[in-house]
This record gives C-alpha cells, structure tokens and sequence, in this order.
C-alpha cells in the first residue's frame, strides 16, 4: 500500500455459495473478482457498469458489511481480516461510512433528524455530553445545507433531496476518511442531483475525503470522477484516470457504454456500439471471456481465455487481447 493512501484493495473478491436441489452441489456466484485499486485523500474513485456487474457488491465489501472471500482489503493502513459473522474493529468502522441511493429507506423514520445524527456520537463517543452531541449535530446540520429547526424534524417532513443531506450529515458525523456512495443521486431530480453533487464536492474539499462513487449515470460520473473502474459480471474489465477512460475507451465493453450516453454537441456525431443479448448467468459463467457472448470483436480465443487486467500504459489498465484492435475502431467510429 502506497504511503498516502486510505484504502488499498488487492484482488479482492467475494463468492456467495448458492444451495440447489438436496442431491446436488452448492453452485458458486463469483459476483466479484480480483478488483485491484487504491484510493487517495481528496480523491474520488468512480465505479460504473450495468446492473449486476458487482458494483455494490464491491460497495458491501469495501465497508465490512460482508468480508472479502479472498484478496487484501487495507484501511488506513490497517489490514482488515475478517472471517463470516465478525465485527470488524470499531475503529475501522468510523474510518469508512456508506451513503445509499434511496435516502428515505436508509432513515429510521420514528427519530427525529438530531437523534440520528447523534446516535454515532453516542455509540462511539462516550466521553460527550448530550450537550456536545447536539451541537455537534446542529453543526453537521448547518455544514449540509440544512436549517436549525430540521433538527427535531422526522424524516417523512422533508423532500428527498434534503434526506439525502440528511444521509450524507449522518455518515460524516465520526469524521471518517472515505464515504462509499452507492447511486447517492439516481432517485433525485436532475436540479436537485445538481445540488447534492455539489454539496458533495464542497465537503470533499473541507474535510479531505476520498469518495467512492458507484453510478451507471457516466455523465455524472464524467463530472466528478478522478479515477474510473469499468466492471462486467464481477470483474473489472478497464481502468484508468476519467478523463484518458472516456476519451479513449479501449475495451469494447466500455465503448458500448460510453457510445450510449447522450452527447450535448449536436455537431458531434458518435457510432453507436450495440450489445448482443443479455449478461450471462452467475449460475452458468461462459467459457473464457465473460464479455466474449456480446462482443462484436469476440474471436475462437475469447472463449478459451479469460484475459487478466494489464496496463497498456502507464496509468490504464484493460482485460481484453484485442485492446489494440477495439482502440483503433472506436478513434475511426468516433
């Protein structure tokens, strides 16, 4: 792990056993594997893919809710080894907070809004006094954009913009290092998107936080990313710095992604890449290459190998033995 970094994975995975008929085998869903990556203060790490591609997953595993089934997870320089059914260290566990896509499900909605915000403070903060914690809460409150008299609110009373700002003050109330954001803004107005995202951007800076921004919304992660993790079925399939991803995607998967994003520029004109089918079945992985059923470059050998993540340069990384190929058509089409 590099000096400065707050979190560190190295091939980090996690498998579910799934139980069928009495007489036969559990089958295994890899529904991650091998996902390699560090993240840096102020630094916000997007990962972005379709529906059931391992991104929340991920998101479960990089906040302790689940323990990884193999690979090296390291947390503000602290290793985190975890077995099934144990609590990782209280200590780690402020060190990481997790904001979710639908704020008013992730709000208990019998507390009033300073109660929730407390209740951190309470668990883990015994030396305060009640006095401390509800204006550590007024605080919070004010720093998210929200009023003093939202205080002894309940949750049903506000919009969902302001319970996602309600969600984001809970999550920042132990100071933790990272905030992994799972599709914080997809359930929001597009105005209102706007707004949280800069709320977001604004405590990033003040605190020095490093985020981890899970979306399939590519123009809002165009925005706001530094760096970029492509995933299909469980692993990931390209990486790099946004700007270098979105420029020049090199994985066929990743250009069937980006050529369906709308673009504002109605002078620029961008070949549209189209998906065979479906993603295949966790149940039933295909042989080699999991992208190799969809992918109109796909040859024989894709369907021996399944090829491992390799830098084409300094700074990105793709899974694909046609990169070079894919890269050439996508500069042409595009």
């Amino acid at each position: 792990m590099s000096r400065d970094a707050v979190l560190s994975a190295v091939n980090l995975t996690r498998h579910y056993q799934i139980k069928g008929s009495p007489f036969s085998k559990p089958a295994t869903v890899k529904a991650l594997n091998e996902a390699t990556f560090e993240l840096y203060p102020g630094q916000t790490l997007a990962v972005v893919g379709e529906s059931g591609c391992g991104k929340s997953t991920l998101a479960r595993v990089l906040t302790m809710i689940e323990p990884p089934t193999s690979g090296q997870l390291t947390i503000s320089g602290h290793q985190v080894s975890l077995k099934e059914g144990q609590r990782p260290p209280a200590a780690l566990r402020r060190e990481v907070q997790i904001i979710f896509q639908n704020p008013y499900g992730s709000l208990n909605p019998r507390k009033t809004v300073a109660t929730m915000l407390e209740e951190p403070l309470k668990l883990n903060r015994k030396e305060m006094s009640a006095a401390e914690r509800r204006q550590a809460a007024l605080e919070m409150i004010a720093k998210v954009g929200l009023r003093p008299e939202h205080a002894d609110r309940y949750p049903h009373m506000f919009s969902g913009g302001q319970r996602q700002r309600i969600a984001i003050a809970r999550a920042l109330m132990l100071n933790p290092k990272i905030l992994v954001l799972d599709e914080p803004v997809s359930a929001l107005d597009l105005s209102i998107q706007a707004q949280v995202l800069n709320l977001l951007a604004d405590l990033q800076e003040e605190f020095g936080l490093a985020y981890v921004f899970i979306s399939h919304d590519l123009s809002v992660v165009r925005r706001i990313a530094d760096d970029v993790i492509v995933m299909y079925f469980g692993q990931p399939v390209e990486t790099g710095p946004a700007e270098e991803v979105f420029t020049t995607p090199r994985h066929p998967y990743t250009q069937a992604l980006f050529s369906a994003t709308p673009v504002a520029d109605p002078n620029r004109r961008r070949e549209r890449v189209h998906l065979k089918g479906e993603p295949p079945s966790p149940l039933a992985p295909p042989p080699g290459c999991p992208f190799a059923p969809r992918c109109h470059l796909a040859t024989k050998e894709c369907t021996r190998l399944d090829p491992p993540l390799e830098h084409v340069n300094e700074r990105v990384a793709v899974a694909c033995i046609h990169v070079d190929q894919a890269a050439a058509r996508y500069a042409v089409a595009g």
